[in-house]
């Protein structure tokens, strides 16, 4: 037996048009919840049309969203949460933007513009542009009301590209060289970025060697130290136990 929550009627009119590319949906999540409530997809979409003022969703609709070949919107996933009973964050996968993690945590753009201490119409530019620009002791209070790790840190910050490129830098070179450089993009302590460093140098011309040892050539790592190169971000964060569950 399910039943619908209660909310406040809305205008029964089509949302807005939403320009921001659609966050990273965890549909098996959305199905394990819904049947835990003992919902079918049509009952979910009555809801979503009814209470939260979307008549476009249907039931086709609502199992596409569980099968994974469509995503809500922003605005659809904090609506669903709604209907499902819990937070946008268990309907999210791993946030990957700033927008993206306000609205994991089910917070208003309002919300996080006061905590941190921002003008609004500043950190909505930001949302727009994926690149966190406040200062240090605004950085700390983000962190600390999103929840951020040193990944999600860099990631919001727009980083990521930078940091890439020194760590392949350090693992094809010196890495020694190439620690305070790093230093300034992550925030991790220097002993934990020190030996990070040394193990991704390690990895890396362990592939060079095996490679060289197949008769490649003295400029060839393999496939496999391409490949390592490729994810040498995810591989630092692995490594040095910043990335965040």
């Amino acid at each position: 037996m399910w039943a619908v929550p209660r909310r406040s009627a809305r205008p029964n009119r089509p949302p807005s048009p939403d320009t921001h590319p659609s966050p990273p949906f965890d549909a098996p999540a959305a199905r394990l919840l819904r049947t835990a409530l003992g919902m079918g997809p049509e009952h979910v979409a009555h809801t979503l049309r009814g209470s939260y003022g979307m008549p476009h969703v249907t039931p086709h609709l609502v199992a596409a969203w569980e099968r994974g070949t469509s995503a809500p919107t922003h605005a659809e996933l904090t609506a669903l949460a709604g209907v499902l009973w819990c937070s946008p964050g268990e309907l999210i996968g791993r946030p990957r933007t700033l927008r993206e993690h306000r609205v994991a945590r089910g917070l208003a753009p309002e919300d996080v513009a006061r905590a941190v201490g921002q003008e609004l119409h500043a950190y909505l530019r930001m949302e727009e542009t994926g690149r966190w620009r406040g200062t240090e002791r605004q950085s700390a209070a983000l962190t600390g009301l999103l929840g951020l790790s040193p990944a999600d840190v860099v990631s919001v910050t727009g980083r990521e590209d930078g940091l890439a490129e020194l760590l392949r830098s350090a693992v094809t070179t010196r890495w020694q060289t190439y620690v305070r450089p790093v230093a300034k993009v992550v925030p991790l302590e220097r002993r934990l970025l020190e030996a990070a460093l040394r193990r991704l140098h390690r990895d890396y011309q362990g592939h060079r060697a095996a490679a060289l040892s197949r008769g490649g050539g003295p400029g060839e790592a393999g496939a496999g130290g391409r490949e390592y190169l490729d994810r040498i971000v995810e591989h630092f964060w692995a490594t040095a136990g910043g990335g965040g569950g």
